[in-house]
């Protein structure tokens, strides 16, 4: 077996090997960017720790971009509803600066409470 032979073996069975772990860690975005990352990798001489933290931030962004929609899919709301699409002239009692403060979530930050009182909506 010659040299190029040798090696083009082991690159089939090193991608056939990155191929079964991906799947067996549930990391699609990794399969999918290793290639890329490891040939910019070589580009700039990266190390291994800086090719491993590039392949992990974009397993774990990819996590994150995905993560909330699976959790709606799984939570099986009847309608997806979102402030840019409420109506405002419908419920004239709502200060839409207030709401958009709300919006930023900055009180979860400040680990303050939010309480809404009123007569409930129909929608």
């Amino acid at each position: 077996m010659t040299a190029a032979a040798k090696g083009s073996t082991a690159s089939r069975d090193l991608a056939a090997e990155l191929v079964f772990l991906t799947r067996a860690l549930k990391a699609p975005t990794l399969r999918e960017s290793a290639g890329r990352l490891a040939e910019r990798a070589r580009a700039e001489s990266w190390s291994h720790e800086e090719y491993l933290a590039a392949c992990l931030q974009r397993e774990v962004a990819a996590r994150d971009a995905h993560g909330g929609e699976g959790r709606i899919r799984a939570a099986r709301f009847p309608a997806r509803k979102s402030l840019e699409e409420f109506d405002f002239d419908y419920a004239r009692g709502l200060k839409r600066d207030l709401i958009a403060h709300l919006a930023t979530l900055d009180f979860v930050a400040g680990k303050e409470n939010v309480i809404f009182l009123g007569p409930p909506g129909t929608e």
